[in-house]
């Protein structure tokens, strides 16, 4: 398969020419969907399918509230199935006084 056309910006940290697509499957999605725009989320839904993009997401460690929200709303999944959102409601915050 081809490479998904993304926007470079997103990978500001890391060389993009130099990303295994099939090896970092999971940092390319949960990259794109914290900072890509709708262009990039049919690029990556294209190139890995749905139900890729569903499992990676379900399993990340963290996503940004928002990116979370908009996985939720795209695959019509309860927000307590993903990990990222268990992960988060175990942190608890200091007291503040």
């Amino acid at each position: 398969m081809t490479k998904p056309q993304i926007n470079k910006r997103i990978f500001w940290d890391v060389r993009p020419e130099t990303i295994d697509y099939e090896v970092s499957k999971r940092f390319v999605i949960t990259r794109v969907f914290d900072r890509g725009e709708v262009e990039d989320l049919r690029e990556i839904r294209k190139f890995y399918g749905d139900e890729t993009i569903k499992e990676e997401l379900l399993d990340a460690r963290w996503l940004d509230p928002m990116a979370l929200h908009l996985a939720v709303a795209i695959y019509n999944l309860p927000i307590d199935e993903f990990r990222c959102y268990k992960l988060n409601q175990w942190r608890q915050e200091p007291f503040r006084y």
